[in-house]
């Protein structure tokens, strides 16, 4: 941004110039400008001297203990201020309409994190803010936080680069479910599995599944955990669920009773450019509080 005050066309005031200037004019003193600005006080005199260099003159004078205009600092000081002015008014204006929370905040995570823990968060966050729009997107695939597929993303790896800013937030058990009549068979060459499709066998719950039935063949395949549960609760076979969602299914026997569940943690991660927007925010403290809630239900038993 480049501001002209009467001066030649090779003298011109930059944007720090001016409020280097306006620091130093109002304060007096090279320490308290310093403190307006956040900054130094060395760095507020190579600022001063700098502007001087930069423009051929001189708008501020030193006198013993203090700093005071020169002719040609008072004769551009009326339009310095209006200039400030009017970018504090600009920034009031973007800062209020982030403050009135509006607009759209996309999220992605797996379908049961998406169905028992992010929906009901984020439908009694609208009843505070209805002008946040929620576009909730169950996917195993990881949408991109750089590319803007997503402003927020919750997944049980952790983030990878260092422009996503994430947190844990949260853990979950996962036991070991199937219909009642599968107790009596779940060992040997005539247990079944229902488990995640080929390209995701890397995943923790699918290894700690495959260990404990070593024997068993494969009986049903899915990329979605809400539909594993349905053919593990129909009789389909044996499968790794998230305890605070299978607990609570009717059709559903926990087989691992003696031996430890399977933890693994949640995290919530987002874009560092858009961690600090107020709806983004808001949304993060919904999440945040929504599964430090139901810890209780996710820690293993």
């Amino acid at each position: 941004m480049t501001i002209s005050y009467a001066l030649s066309h090779s003298q011109s005031m930059q944007w720090d110039d001016l409020q280097t200037f306006l620091a130093i004019a109002r304060r007096g003193t090279l320490s308290a400008a310093a403190r307006e600005l956040g900054v130094t006080q060395p760095t507020m005199g190579r600022r001063l001297q700098a502007m001087e260099r930069r423009m051929g003159a001189r708008l501020l004078q030193r006198l013993p203990g203090r700093y005071a205009l020169t002719a040609l600092g008072e004769s551009v000081l009326a339009n310095a201020e209006r200039i400030d002015a009017e970018a504090l008014a600009a920034e009031r204006a973007i800062v209020g309409r982030d403050i009135a929370l509006e607009g759209v905040v996309r999220l992605t995570t797996v379908d049961t994190i998406a169905d028992r823990v992010v929906a009901p968060a984020l439908a009694r966050l609208q009843q505070v803010h209805p002008g946040i729009v929620i576009e909730l997107v169950p996917d195993m695939r990881s949408l991109s936080l750089s590319k803007r597929e997503a402003d927020l993303a919750l997944r049980m790896t952790r983030f990878e680069g260092h422009d996503i800013f994430a947190r844990k937030a949260g853990s979950f058990s996962l036991g070991i479910y199937a219909a009642e009549s599968w107790r009596d068979r779940q060992h040997g060459a005539d247990a079944r599995l229902v488990t995640v499709l080929e390209d995701q066998e890397h995943l923790p719950e699918a290894l700690w599944l495959r260990d404990l039935y070593p024997e068993a063949s494969v009986g049903f395949r899915s990329n979605s955990r809400e539909v594993m549960l349905s053919a593990a609760s129909s009789g389909a076979g044996i499968a790794a669920l998230p305890r605070f969602r299978a607990d609570a299914e009717p059709g559903l026997i926990r087989l691992n009773t003696t031996t430890p569940d399977l933890v693994r943690d949640i995290w919530l991660g987002v874009h560092a450019d858009m961690r600090h927007m107020p709806r983004i925010r808001v949304v993060m403290d919904a999440l945040l509080n929504q599964c430090n809630a139901m810890a209780s239900a996710m820690q293993p038993a």
